[in-house]
């Protein structure tokens, strides 16, 4: 197949481009900055450079593709809602528009768990879960708008896949924790018992293969995870630990934290910088997130194919081996 894939030069987008090409496909990896990827190129990986926000670009990138993959988003706990609005929501219109336009047979959206979730513990969430009334990040709730679109286009084959706190070589939240513990900044949010579905990058990656081939799947949404429920903050603990850094922490109650993020969240909007916690980061921090991926297990046929431990060794591995960390 000749398939298109938006944030192709990212974390998730690398690998994905990755595994396309070794089965085969003609791909096209849709990003701004291609110093990461010359590998891919001289695999045969097809750089198309391109802006969500330019979209007659976007609608020409998706001329003669079979399928695109739309995995490009602005993703981080903090923002312009403008910027947000502007990549996710109207970037994801541009590339629904282009598979029109252009006759693309089917597109497949990466969304995230996120947009269930209001800041309360959840156990077992399924795709037919509410989403919550208030978001406490623009990240989800652009989501949630861009989510509505793929939705509504009932003239393209859509299916959406939402994984949940994705990690592997080369994401960006686990070595910010890290790099909070070695200054001795990072604090546990709540009473450190909350369970989390963490996902390996390879088991999205299978996920989203599994879906180029599944059928009856236009139009459905999918939740994906390991499927581990791991005691998220012991779960940290042990990488502190393998990592020789300080693993008894802090402790600060989820209410006391909210207060805190919400005033370095106003301080963030006088000054423009990031603060450095958030309420939206506190809660994802200090709440139970599980999740049932009966449905994927059901319809794509999934199965992670990586565990979390095993995951985390080739994750510190490579952190070591790119120097991205000092043992201390």
């Amino acid at each position: 197949m000749k398939i298109l894939v938006t944030g192709g030069t990212g974390f998730l987008g690398r690998r994905l481009v990755m595994a396309l090409l070794d089965r085969g496909h003609q791909v096209y990896m849709m990003g701004r900055n291609f110093s990461r990827v010359q590998e891919l190129m001289h695999d045969g990986a097809i750089p198309v450079a391109c802006d969500l926000r330019d979209h007659e670009a976007v609608s020409a990138a998706c001329t003669g593709m079979n399928t695109v993959y739309h995995a490009a988003a602005l993703v981080k706990p903090w923002g312009n809602w403008t910027d947000f609005f502007e990549i996710n929501v109207d970037g994801t219109a541009a590339v629904l528009e282009g598979c029109r336009k252009h006759s693309v047979r089917r597109c497949i959206y990466v969304s995230t768990s996120s947009v269930t979730f209001g800041g309360q513990h959840q156990f077992n969430v399924a795709e037919t879960s509410p989403y919550p009334q208030r978001f406490s990040s623009p990240y989800p709730l652009s989501k949630y708008y861009a989510e509505k679109l793929v939705n509504a286009a009932t003239d393209v084959q859509t299916v959406i896949l939402r994984p949940h706190t994705i990690f592997g070589p080369g994401d960006r939240w686990l070595p910010r924790l890290l790099e909070l513990a070695r200054q001795q900044r990072l604090y546990q949010i709540g009473n450190g018992r909350n369970r989390s579905d963490v996902t390996y990058v390879d088991n999205v990656v299978h996920a989203l293969l599994q879906a180029l081939y599944a059928q009856n799947t236009s139009g459905k949404t999918y939740i994906i995870t390991n499927d581990e429920h791991v005691v998220l903050w012991s779960t940290l603990r042990v990488v502190l630990q393998r990592l020789k850094l300080p693993e008894t922490l802090r402790t600060m109650p989820l209410p006391f934290a909210l207060m805190l993020a919400a005033a370095m969240e106003r301080r963030a909007n006088w000054t423009g910088t990031t603060p450095m916690w958030t309420r939206y980061t506190a809660t994802m921090l200090a709440c139970t997130q599980t999740f049932d991926i009966s449905a994927a297990r059901r319809d794509l046929a999934y199965e992670p194919v990586v565990s979390v431990s095993e995951g985390i060794d080739r994750t510190l591995d490579s952190l070591k081996l790119h120097r991205r960390w000092t043992i201390y």
